[in-house]
């Protein structure tokens, strides 16, 4: 039998596609261009920032002061976010609802801005079913902080010993384990399977 009572997934690219990159191919065709923009304008590390709890007109305006010749581009990411995330991840999807239908409690833990995450949860109606979900725009804290660890745990009542992630992040992954946790490095729908077959959960 598993000594693992709670299951936590992250949602990004576990749960759900997430893409910057789709709406801007039509937005800035040229290839050259988009990479420079997205490498350069729109990063990951200004993205981030929503994710902790910044304001989308604060991390607009910004990056317009910074490149005003790309104020539409700029404005883009947040009008067209939704294109971002364009399908779900069937089989994560169906082992999430498999272990939930089991009786096991599983929670959900992200990086996500607060704004978007209600979008996603409108679209995406299986992320209502888990137990709870602590998401960092609205504790303003982020994976790997070890604080947003224990955030999810006091939230939920979990024994972090008895608690297993799954985060397509090797950081996110290595921050659950400095927390006391169980934790499993999301690469694909096979291998999440055979982690949880080796922690006793048939899906």
């Amino acid at each position: 039998m598993s000594d693992i009572r709670h299951i936590v997934f992250d949602i990004g690219r576990v749960l759900i596609h997430y893409d910057p990159e789709i709406p801007y191919r039509r937005l800035i065709p040229d290839d050259a261009q988009r990479r420079w923009f997205l490498e350069n304008v729109c990063t990951g590390d200004w993205n981030i920032e929503q994710d902790r709890g910044r304001r989308w007109e604060d991390a607009e305006a910004l990056l317009i002061a910074e490149h005003p010749q790309e104020e539409e581009n700029i404005r883009g990411f947040r009008r067209h976010w939704h294109e971002m995330v364009p399908h779900a991840y069937d089989d994560s999807v169906a082992m999430l609802e498999t272990l939930i239908d089991a009786g096991h409690d599983v929670t959900m833990l992200t990086n996500f801005a607060a704004d978007t995450f209600a979008e996603a949860r409108e679209r995406y109606t299986f992320l209502n079913r888990p137990r709870g979900v602590t998401v960092s725009g609205e504790v303003r804290l982020l994976k790997p902080d070890r604080a947003i660890y224990d955030i999810h745990v006091e939230s939920f009542g979990l024994e972090p010993a008895a608690t297993l992630f799954i985060d397509d992040s090797e950081k996110n992954v290595e921050g659950a384990r400095d927390a006391g946790w169980q934790a499993v490095h999301f690469s694909g729908a096979e291998k999440l399977r055979s982690d949880l077959a080796g922690y006793g959960f048939a899906v």
